[in-house]
């Protein structure tokens, strides 16, 4: 394995792993959340098993490497060899992956919409160059469930969101609740909890299994409100780029053969969890809401604004080639995974990473892919 010639800090975590035998990844989400326990923890042993042990990852939880703003240049840099990119923290560093994110907004099935933006990753020669300029490289997406409003109070109508704090994620999320009259704040998912506690939070968009999992916002807020907010995307498995290249054709081989079956399992774990999620909040005590029209009509009028202006802004704002045609491609590959998944159980690991792995992994040249 040739020396990683990058930062202090770099070279201290390689020549750990190094002595210990092992890699590093890197989560900021917790123990229990679906992209740590379904997306990471039997995704790195497959690893372990499929390389014969000869690639092993010590992983760390709750952001104890690398927090969500850095983690993209920290596996660039080599701190980590692998880890969880969301690029809502980072979009003008990931501007076509932050549109995606955006775009998500008009998302109508997480697990397809997760699978076409895996495709463009594994396809599209302009996103394996984005991640490249980090020097990482991107191995497969994921989508939250379909976001909601959870608060500290009712929040069913046009009127009741004037004013609002809402914590957000993404320029759309934020630009929604501005159109809403509400006040939008970023902070990341691990941060809600107190912020609700203490008010500088009033509402987060959230997605259902955040009531029960992960940071476990049921236990503190008072009503939900079921509005479908699309979803959330970002980056399962990225991995430096470096590190990707030494270790040969035979283990990146081993890897792609099994990334199917870890964004299969993150996926139906994410709509195992999703369906359970409401009805625990609601018997613990959450109100469940319904949205009234005027926070539909809202909802509407926004979401033709984002089709129509969202990948102008990316192209004028980060100045990139137009992405129109992504744009259009995207929502068509969820389109083309919503066919394809209707054909198979969805709920079945193995069939859905079989389609998953037929449809993209095993096309993708290990000999050359993102070399």
């Amino acid at each position: 394995m040739k020396k990683y010639l990058l930062s202090f800090a770099s070279i201290v975590a390689f020549a750990t792993a190094t002595q210990a035998d092992t890699y590093l990844a890197s989560t900021w989400l917790d123990p229990g959340h679906i992209l740590t326990k379904d997306a990471y923890v039997p995704y790195l042993e497959d690893i372990k098993t499929a390389t014969g042990g000869k690639v092993d990852f010590e992983l760390h939880t709750s952001a104890s490497l690398l927090p969500p703003l850095t983690t993209l240049s920290g596996v660039g840099d080599g701190v980590a060899q692998i880890g969880l990119v969301a690029a809502s923290y980072t979009p003008s560093e990931l501007p076509l992956s932050g549109l995606m994110n955006d775009l998500a907004f008009l998302a109508r099935d997480p697990m397809a919409i997760s699978l076409a933006f895996t495709e463009l990753l594994m396809f599209d020669q302009r996103f394996i160059d984005e991640y490249a300029q980090h020097n990482t490289v991107a191995l497969g997406g994921y989508s939250t469930p379909i976001y909601l409003f959870a608060c500290m109070k009712d929040v069913v109508s046009a009127e009741d969101a004037r004013g609002t704090k809402f914590r957000t994620n993404g320029r759309a999320q934020n630009e929604f609740a501005g159109a809403l009259g509400g006040v939008p704040v970023s902070v990341p998912i691990n941060d809600v909890y107190s912020g609700l506690e203490r008010g500088s939070l009033d509402c987060a968009l959230i997605e259902s299994t955040n009531l029960v999992t992960g940071p476990r916002l049921g236990e503190v807020i008072r009503s939900v409100t079921k509005i479908g907010l699309g979803t959330g995307m970002g980056v399962s498995y990225v991995y430096n780029k470096d590190f990707w290249n030494d270790i040969g054709p035979e283990a990146r081989r081993q890897i792609l053969d099994v990334t199917a079956r870890g964004i299969a399992t993150q996926q139906i774990g994410y709509e195992t969890a999703a369906d359970k999620a409401l009805d625990q909040a609601e018997a613990t005590g959450t109100k469940v809401n319904e949205p009234q029209q005027s926070l539909l009509d809202t909802l509407e009028s926004f979401r033709q604004t984002v089709a129509a202006t969202y990948p102008e802004f990316t192209q004028t704002t980060y100045n990139v080639a137009d992405p129109s045609d992504i744009a259009k491609q995207y929502q068509e590959l969820e389109q083309k995974w919503i066919d394809l998944l209707a054909g198979i159980d969805r709920s079945d690991v193995d069939a859905v990473a079989e389609l998953i792995h037929a449809e993209i992994f095993a096309k993708i040249d290990e000999n050359s892919h993102a070399l």
